[in-house]
């Protein structure tokens, strides 16, 4: 089943903000909940008030970072055991942690492992910065991502793992990766995992496109044969928006 999850980022501002959204794309994703798993992923403070509108909608729920460590003195960090109580999904790896906070191969690759443990399924973000594309080495940045961040897991984790392909020149760019590009690079994802853990566990694992989806471009993206779906950044913040992009996406699954 594809998969459409929705990254809000450091918004809303408020709880009453972050509940009217996740109601407006509620009376879409609860009817396509059979052809497409839908994910809000909004930022830890609205986690359970978000939580407590989805419950039994069938709509999943996401964080969108953890530590590696269950406990300990970590001021600021959450836990993977803290977030399973409510939490389907979590993000690892997201470029903008990688850019601003300076999070390592290292580090995602023990936040999955951790997230893994606690049985919370990770989508684990790769993609090039506009120096590696400009440059014509994208592909051997995304694969040595995708090596460290698989370097702690195995095929028994294939069913729980997402990689999400975000080129990071398109995020919030207004740009978007050429689908040719995209597929190619999807490609490459599933051969490394296959690589690192085996072809059968690498057809378990689902990889989406990231980076500027929005509704008028996301057909071009999930009807190529490799995408599983998407993750979505600032749609995601539009309900409207965001559930054209959860129909399309089951619409054209629905036709494969």
């Amino acid at each position: 089943m594809p998969i459409v999850a929705a990254n809000w980022k450091m918004n809303p501002a408020s709880a009453d903000e972050a509940l009217d959204l996740v109601r407006g794309v509620l009376s879409v994703a609860r009817g396509q909940s059979d052809r497409v798993e839908v994910v809000i992923m909004p930022p830890f403070p609205w986690l359970l008030p978000v939580s407590e509108v989805l419950a039994e909608s069938g709509v999943k729920l996401g964080a969108q970072d953890c530590f590696w460590e269950t406990s300990g003195a970590f001021t600021g960090e959450v836990s993977p055991a803290m977030l399973k109580g409510w939490c389907q999904w979590v993000i690892v790896g997201h470029s903008e942690r990688r850019l601003y906070l300076a999070e390592t191969d290292e580090m995602v690759a023990k936040k999955a492992a951790a997230a893994l443990s606690s049985e919370l399924g990770v989508i684990m973000c790769v993609g090039e910065l506009l120096d590696h594309y400009a440059a014509g080495v994208s592909d051997q940045t995304v694969s040595a991502q995708v090596r460290a961040g698989l370097a702690n897991l195995s095929a028994d984790d294939s069913a729980r793992l997402v990689s999400a392909y975000e080129p990071v020149w398109a995020i919030g760019s207004g740009r978007n990766a050429d689908p040719e590009h995209a597929y190619k690079t999807m490609r490459l994802i599933r051969r490394t995992v296959g690589e690192l853990i085996g072809a059968g566990a690498a057809r378990k694992v689902r990889v989406l496109y990231g980076g500027s989806v929005n509704a008028a471009n996301v057909e071009s993206y999930v009807e190529l044969p490799l995408c599983d779906g998407c993750l979505v950044g600032g749609a995601s913040l539009k309900a409207e928006e965001f559930s054209k992009i959860v129909k399309v996406t089951a619409e054209v699954y629905g036709h494969r």
